[in-house]
């Protein structure tokens, strides 16, 4: 149970670490999720926070919704800086030094995936020497919606 309570601080840490660096950068930051101009098309910058946001519409006016349900499930997020195609043989030349030419310019957004799904684009940060990014567009989902059809 110590073990426990020692991750959940250290992660309480880490979570302060970033909070001030997103502070420092000029972040907006509200205590307020209805702050936002509209649930519907902007997610709170502070993670996510206002999950009823992404919900379909069939299921946002349920006032009984309990989204704690799924709330522990776990995804996968990550980051793309770009992507290129390669047939088998310069796969195969390739060695320690080669370089790939990705599809992509210098000092464009990246784009965040959650579960192979674009959900943002964002810029590459650094606090306490991990890398992190700092999302700049939020895809809605009526967005996500029509680039599946």
């Amino acid at each position: 149970m110590a073990d426990t309570d020692t991750e959940t601080d250290k992660d309480e840490e880490v979570m302060d670490d970033w909070a001030a660096a997103m502070a420092e950068a000029g972040a907006p930051e509200s205590d307020n999720p209805e702050a936002s101009a509209s649930p519907e098309t902007e997610v709170n910058h502070a993670g996510l926070k206002n999950l009823q946001a992404d919900a379909p519409a069939f299921i946002a006016g349920n006032e009984d919704l309990n989204l704690d349900v799924i709330l522990d499930i776990p995804v996968t997020v990550s980051m793309e800086i770009g992507q290129t195609k390669l047939n088998i043989r310069n796969l195969l030349q390739l060695n320690q030094g080669s370089v790939i030419e990705l599809d992509r310019l210098a000092g464009e957004p990246l784009d965040v995936l959650v579960n192979g799904t674009l959900i943002a684009h964002g810029e590459v940060v650094v606090v306490n020497e991990k890398f992190g990014i700092r999302l700049t567009d939020v895809i809605s989902p009526a967005e996500r919606v029509k680039k599946l059809g």
